[in-house]
């Protein structure tokens, strides 16, 4: 008996350290996803009660399918959005030697379509592959290129506009 309670907490303290190693990229993503952390703390525990139930330790591949998983429930990440349109990017360009500042990097992020959102957190913010972002949200990698050039455009264009307002005003 006293054996197996030691395995228990063992376990235990495993499933602590998985959940530590974890949850501040979970709750990253999930903020900038929802613009609410009420939300995000409720994606969090949501994402790991899924990932526990999969496996007692989960890596972080389950703990990243999980939260996409949750994530999904919740927006339409898997809607394409239209491809911004060349002409537009072509007059965001306006932003080379400019400093941007953070509030309005986090507001043209705000503006993504969720699925570009999704894409760009994981993969210029995270760092993850274009091909653990394809397996993760289940999609071809041409277009998870595809989707992060949009995202990408669609910053830089609103980020423009914002540069061109404050000149302005």
């Amino acid at each position: 008996m006293v054996e197996q309670q030691g395995q228990e907490r063992t376990l235990e303290q495993r499933q602590r350290d998985v959940y530590e190693t974890h949850r501040h990229r979970t709750f990253a993503v999930a903020y900038y996803m929802t613009g609410n952390e009420v939300t995000a703390e409720e994606v969090l525990s949501d994402t790991f009660v899924r990932a526990f139930q999969k496996q007692e330790e989960p890596d972080a591949r389950i703990v990243d399918t999980a939260m996409v998983d949750e994530l999904r429930q919740r927006l339409p990440i898997d809607e394409v959005a239209a491809a911004m349109d060349p002409l537009e990017a072509s007059r965001s360009r306006g932003l080379e030697g400019r400093n941007v500042r953070r509030t309005d990097l986090e507001e043209s992020l705000r503006e993504l379509p969720s699925n570009e959102r999704l894409v760009f957190l994981l993969r210029d913010v995270e760092g993850y592959s274009a091909d653990k972002v394809a397996e993760l949200i289940e999609v071809p990698r041409a277009q998870v290129e595809r989707t992060l050039l949009s995202a990408r455009l669609r910053m830089r264009g609103w980020l423009a506009r914002q540069s061109r307002q404050s000149e302005a005003a």
